[in-house]
Parts: structure tokens; sequence; C-alpha cells
């Protein structure tokens, strides 16, 4: 239209239409991008006005509290580095239908107690009433922890998982973050517990993480660490069970000691089938300071078994859990294979 000036920036209220949580959350640069000047901006966060600074750089484009979801939006557009929105000079850049704004969250991660609610853990709190959230960041980063933000800085930024279109540390590392701020025993028996019970991860997975975080010398979590390994074990046995009988294996002898004959003890088992001379053991090895003698020892038992001509398979809860098939079919080729291999050494069965 005659006498326009393209450069004239454009008022806050073409923003009005944007409904969705990331959209009422955004940052001063996000704002100039759409043509809201720094005075304008600040106009409308005045005592009383429809905005609100949230966070240093971050405004809520409403003057009510934040939504649990807005809350980490904000969050992470403070501790983010967002990518420098592009424009055509003298034209501000506005979101439409065929393109709509969507926020890329680089260089952070919600951890801890946070991250924990997000993947559904019922005995954390609800994101409203967390005083702080956690986020990793690169450990060079220049930020500041401030308002509801606790940065955390880390030089190994785990790879996220998107939870609700969110960028969330995995289980384990938010499990760790979660356990490195707590001092309560049953706080942190419960979010272990929950972890293993709930399915969300491992036992192997978790201590992985409490030993790299340096959290194994503090007693209480070495007491939650050993309930953990104990639930862990229980539900990988039930799902041995299982796989025995859904995928129509033969009944083995359970939880067995195999001795020779007047002769030393050769090991425990978990399953075994005497009559093909398969041997069944659940690796639920934890990864800890002792691993590598534990591992020997496993080696140990495997090579004196298979000498005497037995038959051993090893199954991790992981591969139980997610392929029951495959170990089945493991399990199955194993038995079947009996036949053609030469006879193996007496031994004796003992109920452990």
């Amino acid at each position: 239209m005659p006498g326009m000036n393209h450069n004239t920036p454009l008022s806050p209220r073409p923003l009005s239409h944007l409904a969705e949580a990331h959209c009422r959350v955004l940052t001063a640069a996000q704002l100039r991008a759409h043509g809201v000047s720094a005075a304008e901006t600040t106009e409308q966060c005045r005592t009383g006005g429809p905005w609100q600074q949230f966070l240093p750089g971050v405004f809520l484009l409403h003057p009510g509290p934040p939504t649990s979801e807005e809350r980490l939006h904000a969050v992470l557009l403070y501790a983010a580095r967002p990518p420098a929105p592009r424009r055509v000079p003298g034209v501000p850049a506005q979101p439409t239908a065929q393109q709509p704004h969507r926020p890329v969250y680089a260089e952070a991660v919600i951890t801890g107690p946070a991250a924990l609610t997000l993947h559904g853990f019922a005995n954390t709190p609800p994101l409203l009433s967390l005083e702080r959230i956690d986020v990793l960041v690169p450990r060079l980063r220049r930020l500041r922890s401030t308002g509801c933000v606790r940065i955390m800085r880390t030089a190994d930024l785990p790879v996220p998982e998107s939870v609700t279109g969110l960028p969330v540390a995995p289980v384990p590392r938010a499990l760790a973050d979660a356990v490195a701020g707590l001092d309560d025993a049953d706080t942190v028996r419960r979010l272990l517990t929950e972890a293993v019970r709930g399915g969300h991860c491992e036992p192997a997975a978790v201590v992985r993480e409490l030993t790299g975080a340096k959290l194994l010398t503090r007693p209480h979590v070495v007491d939650a660490v050993d309930s953990l390994l104990a639930e862990g074990r229980a539900i990988a046995e039930d799902r041995l069970y299982r796989m025995v009988r859904d995928y129509g294996l033969p009944d083995p002898v359970w939880n067995v000691d195999l001795r020779l004959p007047g002769g030393p003890h050769l090991g425990g088992l978990d399953a075994y089938w005497p009559d093909q001379a398969v041997a069944l053991e659940l690796d639920t090895r934890a990864p800890r300071a002792n691993d590598d003698a534990e591992w020997s020892e496993y080696a140990r038992k495997r090579e004196h078994l298979e000498r005497l001509g037995i038959t051993v398979v090893h199954i991790t809860p992981r591969k139980l859990r997610d392929t029951p098939d495959q170990q089945a079919t493991v399990v199955r080729t194993a038995l079947m294979a009996a036949a053609d291999r030469d006879p193996a050494a007496y031994v004796v069965v003992l109920p452990r």
C-alpha cells in the first residue's frame, strides 16, 4: 500500500492466535522475529500488562501462572541454543498454518525428578509442584541457575528421548541425577524399584549410571541398589518361567546346583535340562567395580561345564524382556542339538 514502511515492526497482536504451549512462551529473539521490538515487549510486560517475563530473555504471552507444559518450554528456551530464525530483511517472520512455529532445543535435556515424571513415574511429584526443573547442558555453557531452572553442566550430555515433544534424559540418567539430590533412603529405594518394576529399564543400566555418578559411596544408595538387584532378578526369573511356558519348551529343573559325584561344586544354574545336558543362566551381573572378577567367575564356570559336555546358555534380563521369542529359539536349538553331541559327563543335580 502507498506510504507503507515495510521496516515498521508489527504489533504483538498477531501472536494472539498461537494456542500451543510452546507458542505462548517465546524468547526475546523470537519476539523480534515476529516484529516485536524490545520496547514493545517491555510495554506488554508492565505491571498489570498482558505479558510477563518468566525467565531472563523468556516471556509468557499471558498474565496468569504458567501451565506445567509452559514451564518446561520456558526452561528449555532459557537453557537451549535455539537456531537463529530465518527472516527476509524488512519482513517480520510470521508462523502460518502451513509453517507452524516448532521449537528446537539444542544442547538442553530435562533430567532429574521432572524427567522421571514425564516418563510416567508415580513416585515423583507433579510437574507444577517442583520448585526446580533440572536441565543438563554441556559443561562449557555459560548459564546460571535462576527461577525454576537448575542448570546441571555435564561433559557427557545424553542422547535425549522425546517425551511429548520435549528432550528428556533416558530413565537411568534421570534416576542418577535425581538420586544425587536425595538423602532419604526410602525415596531412593522407591524410585529405583519403580524403574525396574515398571519396566522402564534394567537394573544394570541404573547401576551403571549410579556408578558413573560416583553415588555408590553413599550407604543409603548402596542399600537401595541391593534391593533393586533383588527385584530385578525376581522379575527376570518370572519372565524366564513364562518364556518356557509360553513357547512350549520342555520343563527344566529350576534353581539347581551341579556337582561331580564325590567331587567339587560346579556352580548354580537357573534352569537345567538333564536329559539334554543344557544349562541356562540369567546374566544379572551389575556393572560395579568387581565386574571383571565376577565375569571371570562366570567364564570359568561356563568353560568347566562345557568341558564336561554341558551346553550353557546365557540370557540377559533385557533380551528376555525384549525378545523372548528369540531367546526361546536359542534354548530350543540347544536342546535339539543334544542328540548330535557326545554324552555329557554324569553330574549330580541338587536343589539350590
